[in-house]
């Protein structure tokens, strides 16, 4: 479980232990979803500084600020990272969001903090150029949605210099895929992207000696610049120009296979997040009226699915927060269909603001970093840091839901 091993990880805490147990039991069998123990690990550490900071008379941000990394510290678990930007991407959060604007009856603002870096895993990708010119990506990883396919056929339009028209990824069964770890763990772009940027910058290769024999010269002739290349007593040539040459030279297609494993490089991703909300004494119901996410995202390969993954994780940590209840009964389920589980829809969604910080530091291609698996982390944590700022109630279980917040106000 990647949550109690990155329990305060962004924090400076001289001594830590963190236990985790599993339990066999005769209950309904369940497992994880996205970001395996994180979002319950975060909001119990993220509710825990607020309230620690409120038990020293301290404002939560400041306690904060006190005591999350600099650049060179270590965290609690000896890991040195690099480029640690946490405090930044807090103060970029808290300016985003008006954390110090006026405040009308009931409405509070909390904060959480949240770290996690790139997965790593096995990964193949098998590039061939067709006699046509067009370039086929053979890959083993299905997209189930954050856009891989798409990131894939990016890098490789962008090493080839051609069109992204002239390149398309293929799945087929597994007999004849390259080999794939599967996606999951915040690493596809890591893994499945840096071996396909592999593969293609190796076919490039290739083509520029199969180039240069064709016309008589040595590979290291033939020089780019501009998305043009030179070669001696010839006019400039496109890439699609290069790949006719080398194919006519090859005589046949040209296929090459690429299998890459990344190691865990020390470099990560910060996330913070701000909740605002308001809420009801009389009923106990919480509107949250805006969520503003700040992440340190490396160079973003892919903007529209990069905010579709922000956007998708912070609803999800939406309905985490005030709704999704898996309630046993007498041992059974009492959520067992959509119609009893209660998720968050269009009308539940606050406005959104996402801010990118963007640092060509990361482990991917062009230096990205992970999002998948971090906006979804730290925004229950931040909406109950709200509640108790908005009515003094501090609730240390989930969903937050308006009976819980009621009987507090109401408790004796």
């Amino acid at each position: 479980m990647q949550g109690p091993r990155r329990v305060a990880s962004y924090y400076r805490i001289p001594a830590i232990q963190v236990e985790t147990i599993c339990a066999y039991t005769n209950q309904v069998p369940c497992t994880q979803t996205r970001t395996p123990g994180s979002p319950q690990t975060t909001f119990a550490m993220e509710s825990q500084i607020d309230i620690i900071a409120r038990e020293l008379g301290m404002n939560p941000v400041e306690f904060r600020m006190k005591n999350l990394l600099d650049d060179g510290d270590a965290t609690p678990f000896g890991q040195k990272l690099k480029g640690i930007v946490v405090k930044d991407i807090l103060k970029k959060a808290l300016d985003t969001s008006g954390w110090k604007k006026p405040k009308g009856k009931s409405v509070g603002r909390g904060v959480a903090v949240y770290e996690r870096p790139s997965g790593a895993g096995k990964s193949g990708a098998a590039i061939t150029i067709e006699t046509d010119g067009r370039v086929n990506v053979h890959l083993g990883v299905p997209d189930v949605g954050p856009g891989i396919h798409t990131v894939v056929q990016q890098i490789v339009s962008e090493v080839l210099d051609l069109p992204r028209e002239r390149v398309t990824v293929r799945v087929e069964d597994t007999d004849s895929s390259p080999y794939d770890s599967g996606t999951g763990g915040s690493k596809s772009t890591n893994s499945v992207g840096t071996a396909a940027f592999q593969a293609v910058s190796e076919v490039k290769e290739k083509l520029l000696a199969l180039a240069a024999a064709r016309i008589g010269c040595k590979p290291e002739e033939i020089q780019a610049a501009n998305g043009r290349y030179n070669a001696p007593a010839r006019k400039a040539m496109s890439f699609s120009d290069v790949i006719v040459l080398a194919l006519e030279q090859n005589g046949e297609s040209l296929t090459h296979l690429s299998v890459y494993e990344p190691s865990r490089a020390p470099i990560t991703s910060f996330a913070a997040q701000v909740a605002e909300v308001e809420v009801d004494r009389g009923t106990g119901q919480v509107k949250v009226n805006k969520l503003t996410t700040v992440h340190d995202s490396g160079t973003v390969l892919n903007h529209l699915s990069y905010q579709g993954q922000i956007d998708g994780g912070v609803v999800t940590g939406l309905g985490f927060a005030l709704m999704e209840d898996n309630s046993l009964v007498d041992g059974k389920m009492a959520t067992a269909n959509l119609g009893e589980f209660k998720m968050a829809t269009v009308a539940d969604v606050p406005k959104l603001t996402t801010v990118l910080m963007q640092d060509a530091n990361g482990p991917t291609p062009y230096q990205g970093k992970a999002i998948a698996e971090i906006p979804n982390v730290p925004t229950a944590a931040a909406i109950a840091n709200a509640i108790e700022d908005a009515v003094g109630v501090r609730l240390h279980d989930l969903p937050l839901t308006s009976e819980k917040v009621y009987a507090a106000l109401n408790k004796g």
